[in-house]
């Protein structure tokens, strides 16, 4: 069985984007970008909601064609491209970039891909993933704190009608005051 994994950047007052969608406070530390551009690589398959998605392949699809790209930039890019995605959307049309559209039931569907294969799946995006933990379907939370406070926007967590049980199993920190905390949920 796959685990699934809810991985994004928060700023310390809980949010995933300031208001606006503005992610400008989340702009990371080169050893940052190095995790999550080696997060990716040894990512299975990603789950993206609408918004997410429609931000990701807005840049990394060409980021490695771009006057300046870094190396670390083009790293990553090849590595986003070429990992298997799942986008969930009834709006969005057409995909691309080894990726595939499910514009029915998220809930059922990502039952279906967590219990089809093995090793890490990550989701993505405020909705789909309070979906997912409405659902009870997230394995793992991992949480890149940065030390801002951004007073709104899109928060990390969703209301839920019952607790979830955590237990930490790693912490990190990063330039910058960024703290990785990692909690697989006790079952």
């Amino acid at each position: 069985m796959r685990k699934l994994t809810f991985a994004m950047n928060m700023s310390l007052d809980g949010y995933i984007a300031a208001p606006g969608d503005d992610l400008g406070w989340s702009v990371p530390s080169d050893e940052l970008f190095q995790w999550w551009s080696d997060r990716v690589g040894a990512t299975g398959l990603a789950l993206y909601g609408r918004k997410l998605w429609e931000t990701m392949s807005s840049h990394w699809p060409t980021a490695d064609k771009q006057p300046g790209a870094t190396p670390a930039a083009i790293q990553y890019a090849g590595r986003w491209r070429d990992m298997p995605k799942v986008v969930f959307s009834a709006t969005t049309g057409t995909v691309d970039w080894n990726t595939r559209l499910v514009t029915g039931d998220a809930v059922a569907e990502i039952t279906r891909l967590k219990a089809e294969g093995d090793g890490r799946m990550d989701i993505g995006g405020a909705t789909l993933a309070a979906a997912a933990m409405r659902a009870g379907l997230i394995d793992e939370y991992t949480i890149v704190t940065h030390p801002v406070l951004v007073g709104g926007g899109t928060p990390y967590f969703t209301a839920l009608d019952n607790w979830v049980k955590l237990a930490l199993v790693e912490t990190r920190t990063f330039p910058d005051g960024v703290i990785l905390t990692r909690y697989e949920t006790r079952r």
